[in-house]
């Protein structure tokens, strides 16, 4: 039994710890990982030999399950949760853990430290503080620690623009290292730290942002707040988690001294926390990176401690712990509809061996009566790191709907579990095309596929160039939303057959013309077969003008179109600006190529602009995006362009072209021009502005018309065609 057992996730619970052991109160520690429960190892050794049996450790992250039945082993008087403010959940399970086995509980809680509304942008977790970051440029260091940095990672630039700072440990490097943050983005050092060591490194880094937690003083965030004013850094502030009801360090420290009768003060008032921890030594003017007792492998760290001891067996519990150096056994297994009897016999049989279950509260339904443990999520972070914090469970499944192949999370996982600590394979399922098809009793061979669950794709395109597409569709509105893009976009009578919670009791197909199902109701799991017997699946060139509505808008002729969207080079998913766009015709023509991106039509005309609009609707391209302004104002606070066209440009020529090489410094720019003046101010931005493959040519186009029983050419204004590509790196 012992008299208390202290969480101590933060240096305020282990300096309680070693001043509590020292005075002999008998008391369990309990740390989430092995490095926290060395510092407290490292506290205890400095003790004298006859006080050291008042302390014991626990090194490793508990259950819910696992703190009851520890607390009912234990029967402490006490159990004080001094966890990190961020560790809202292990705070849960252990306050929900001592009501269940009859124990006091007690929360220190950090105090805050106000931070000037103008110094920080808050945020309330990591995924708003990377949703900010994407729309920034310039470099980040990240003091959140290594648990946040897979969020991180999904900024297309991390590995270039983000700093990260983490613990270290031999673990932690070798996982920040798998996660893309290496060299002198990855900076290992223990905490907390002064205001000039904090200035210094964002200095070094030449950092515009600073990421950090409100972790109080204790935490220094303090000195992370004047460091980043220093030096001239935006501070991005992740707000606290909401917290157990609790104490303050002082009222703690006044409640454990009544509470055991202690002869001394556990910190004494006039010296204030002592806030470092105790085992470490400072080396020259840094903190010691590593623990001493760490033998160095060639130029880095040996990241697999040699005495993970072969058949070690958990106090209590009897489970074998796993070899560190052999990879855990992780099968991403398809699940079909999600249904058992859709499952293959070789992954309900996988279930059946795995030690834990993991996915979507939907696909776990289906392996409910197996009685294995679950974790509910479908993140690649957070089954990652769940993994990592439970080692017992040799052998795992990751239940996916569908086939692992076919738009399942099966990419994601791959990338988040690698090697050495993961060995992952694979077990196809029965895909909702292939099911539905054969409820359908066709085949799928020639058909279209595409998902719009979760992303954004241009469903129009595909079925007005597709005699069948099929889609995975969701929420309840979505089959609504695309038969009324379909009918807006002049594709009403394209036939859908709708299949509705496939192979559950509540199946249902429904058939009907996408103008007729737009105020139907669905349910929000469902895949839809779109047929549209009058596709084109090549893509027309050169549209013929009389197809287009003109009104008084000034208008690109066909042969100068398609000479100059040839030269354009463009890719299917490209991001082109069409600049001084008139009645859309460019902007419709490359629309229709770039069936996987968007094109931007700028018009600062308004009656030009509505024709746009029309001629978007009449020629079925939903990927154009109308922008009403005039250059280059109105590019600014669009996306990076590949490509831009250049109808117009009122004068302002060379600030838009240095504004493109600025968003982009390889775009690939084409520019139509009438006049002399325009064709001379083009001829002095090509000397000025970093650009190559120039291409200057002259397109006269003349055409027959009759005149009595003759035909008469008649020739229409020499149009010049300039093509250039940025020279930038």
């Amino acid at each position: 039994m012992r008299q208390i057992i202290i969480f101590a996730g933060t240096t305020e619970g282990r300096t309680l710890a070693w001043e509590l052991g020292r005075q002999g109160v008998s008391l369990l520690v309990c740390t989430a990982t092995e490095y926290g429960g060395r510092l407290v190892e490292q506290d205890r050794e400095r003790w004298c030999e006859e006080e050291k049996g008042a302390l014991k450790v626990h090194a490793g992250r508990l259950t819910e399950e696992e703190m009851e039945e520890l607390f009912r082993k234990e029967q402490p008087e006490l159990v004080l949760d001094a966890t990190h403010p961020y560790a809202a959940l292990a705070s849960e399970n252990i306050h929900r853990a001592c009501e269940r086995s009859g124990r006091e509980y007690l929360r220190l809680i950090r105090r805050e430290v106000p931070a000037p509304e103008e110094e920080c942008i808050r945020v309330a977790d990591t995924r708003e503080a990377v949703a900010y970051l994407r729309q920034t440029t310039g470099n980040v260091l990240l003091t959140t620690g290594s648990k946040e940095l897979m969020a991180f990672t999904e900024l297309p630039d991390y590995a270039e623009r983000l700093y990260a700072r983490v613990l270290s440990t031999p673990e932690v490097a070798e996982a920040c290292s798998r996660m893309g943050f290496q060299g002198q983005h990855l900076i290992c050092m223990q905490g907390p730290f002064s205001r000039e060591l904090n200035i210094a490194m964002l200095r070094q880094v030449d950092a515009r942002y600073l990421v950090t937690k409100e972790s109080g003083k204790a935490g220094g965030f303090p000195e992370k707040l004047a460091a980043a004013r220093e030096a001239g850094a935006q501070v991005i502030l992740i707000g606290r988690p909401p917290e157990q009801p609790g104490e303050s360090l002082e009222s703690v420290c006044k409640i454990l001294e009544k509470r055991f009768r202690l002869s001394r003060a556990l910190i004494p008032a006039d010296q204030g926390v002592e806030l470092l921890e105790k085992g470490k030594a400072l080396a020259g003017q840094g903190v010691e990176l590593l623990e001493k007792e760490k033998a160095l492998a060639g130029q880095g760290v040996e990241l697999r401690e040699k005495e993970a001891s072969e058949g070690k067996v958990l106090a209590g519990q009897g489970l074998e712990l796993l070899e560190k150096n052999s990879p855990r056994q992780v099968i991403l297994a398809g699940i079909g509809m999600g249904v058992r009897e859709n499952m293959t016999r070789e992954v309900w049989e996988a279930c059946l061996r795995a030690d834990c279950l993991i996915g979507a509260e939907r696909m776990l339904e289906c392996v409910e009566g197996l009685g294995k443990p679950m974790y509910v999520s479908y993140r690649p972070a957070e089954i990652r790191e769940y993994l990592l914090e439970h080692p017992a469970y040799g052998s795992a499944v990751v239940l996916l709907s569908g086939d692992v192949g076919f738009y399942s999370g099966a990419k994601g996982l791959l990338e988040a579990l690698k090697e050495p600590e993961f060995q992952v394979s694979l077990l196809p399922g029965i895909s909702s095309v292939v099911y539905l098809c054969s409820r359908l009793k066709i085949s799928w061979e020639d058909i279209k596929l595409l998902s719009v669950h979760g992303r954004r794709e241009n469903l129009v395109a595909a079925v007005r160039e597709n005699p069948r597409v099929f889609t995975l569709l969701s929420g309840s509105q979505s089959v609504q939303e695309l038969c009324r893009e379909l009918t807006e976009y002049g594709l009403g009578e394209v036939e859908l057959i709708v299949g509705e919670k496939l192979h559950y009791g509540e199946e249902r197909l429904v058939r009907g013309k996408a103008r007729e199902l737009t105020e139907q109701k669905f349910d929000s799991l469902c895949a839809a077969l779109l047929e549209n017997p009058q596709a084109c699946r090549g893509i027309q060139a050169c549209l013929e003008d009389e197809a287009f509505l003109r009104g008084k808008a000034p208008m690109t002729k066909s042969e100068v179109r398609g000479v100059s969207v040839a030269k354009l080079r463009l890719t299917r998913d490209g991001v082109v600006y069409d600049v001084g766009a008139g009645t859309g015709s460019v902007s419709v023509e490359m629309a229709l190529q770039v069936s996987e991106g968007l094109v931007y039509a700028v018009e600062r005309q308004e009656e030009a602009a509505g024709l746009i609009e029309e001629n978007m609707r009449r020629f079925a391209v939903p990927n154009i995006r109308v922008i009403r302004g005039k250059a280059p104002e109105a590019l600014r606070d669009l996306p990076v362009p590949t490509h831009a066209f250049i109808g117009g440009s009122a004068g302002k020529l060379r600030e838009i072209l240095a504004l493109l090489l600025e968003k982009n410094p390889r775009i690939r720019v084409v520019i139509n021009a009438v006049t002399l003046e325009t064709l001379g101010e083009m001829e002095r931005c090509l000397r000025e502005l970093p650009f190559e493959e120039v291409e200057i040519l002259q397109l006269t186009v003349a055409k027959a018309r009759t005149l009595g029983g003759y035909h008469l050419m008649t020739g229409q204004n020499p149009v010049y065609i300039i093509s250039c590509t940025g020279r930038g790196e």
